[in-house]
């Protein structure tokens, strides 16, 4: 539950505002194939596909078709099968709403506006009849949404980061940064999720990503297109030029910001063949 306080635009994140952002003068009478590989007739394969993607605990809404018995008898506990179509046009949108996302000086939280340029992105796929997923990461933990494709599809990825986000707003008080879950973890269930040749799109801030998640960040961009969108704040680009006092406790500073030095981490990321878009504060 979000207190009071914390229910405002820009602070909170609600599905029907991820849902506003479709852009419903797109055209949708014509059909755009799913596929750039040549062939005689390029058309939407029927079904959920042939490929295994995982097996895991069967959750509410889940096909009763798909349950696997092995799994289930060796488990004791209900476990399906997830399939996958073998398409060129994958995306997966991971939102992190850790607390240091959860912060900003202008007119939305940088979580929010990350979020909402991630949804920018998942409608635009949508249109073009991609196959999406989305895996949000706050301070409590990981959730995900399982690939599909459409219009129902992008609503319910708008539904579970929203869902995400006040889970974030409520969990995050009074909890240090580094008691966070780790980024890592979502890396490793993006590598399970979607297949080579896929577009994943992260949106953190710009001390998300830490040393030690390269390996694993690094083992996602192989064979697919990793980006990372970076919702800097103003405070980050144009900090003040006078000192400010901080306070922490009994202890009392003054300090001088410096604007955010995006050098470092962008020479990092193209080392892991990972490309960085800045946000702007007008972004979302």
């Amino acid at each position: 539950m979000v207190i009071a306080a914390l229910d405002a635009p820009g602070i909170r994140l609600v599905a029907a505002e991820l849902l506003a952002l479709r852009d419903t003068r797109m055209p949708r009478a014509r059909h755009r194939p799913v596929t750039r590989r040549p062939g005689a007739v390029q058309a939407r394969p029927a079904g959920s596909g042939m490929d295994l993607r995982e097996i895991r605990a069967f959750a509410e809404g889940d096909d009763f078709r798909r349950i696997d018995p092995a799994a289930t008898a060796r488990t004791g506990t209900p476990h399906i099968r997830s399939f996958h179509e073998d398409r060129d046009d994958t995306m997966l949108l991971i939102a992190d709403f850790r607390p240091a996302m959860l912060w900003g000086t202008g007119h939305s939280l940088r979580s929010v506006r990350g979020a909402r340029a991630l949804v920018r992105r998942g409608w635009e796929a949508a249109a073009r009849h991609a196959v999406l997923a989305a895996i949000s990461l706050d301070a409590s933990g990981v959730a995900a949404a399982a690939v599909g494709a459409g219009v129902a599809q992008m609503g319910h990825i708008s539904r579970m980061l929203a869902d995400s986000h006040d889970r974030a707003l409520a969990t995050s008080q009074g909890m240090a940064e580094s008691g966070s879950a780790s980024l890592r973890e979502a890396l490793a269930r993006a590598v399970a999720m979607v297949p080579s040749g896929a577009e994943v799109l992260i949106a953190t801030g710009p001390d998300g990503i830490r040393p030690g998640d390269d390996v694993v960040l690094a083992r996602l961009a192989r064979q697919r297109r990793v980006r990372v969108l970076l919702p800097l704040d103003p405070l980050d680009m144009a900090p003040p030029t006078i000192p400010l006092p901080i306070h922490a406790g009994p202890q009392r500073r003054l300090a001088r910001l410096r604007p955010f030095d995006f050098a470092p981490l962008a020479a990092r990321m193209a080392g892991l063949n990972v490309s960085i878009e800045v946000l702007p504060d007008d972004a979302g």
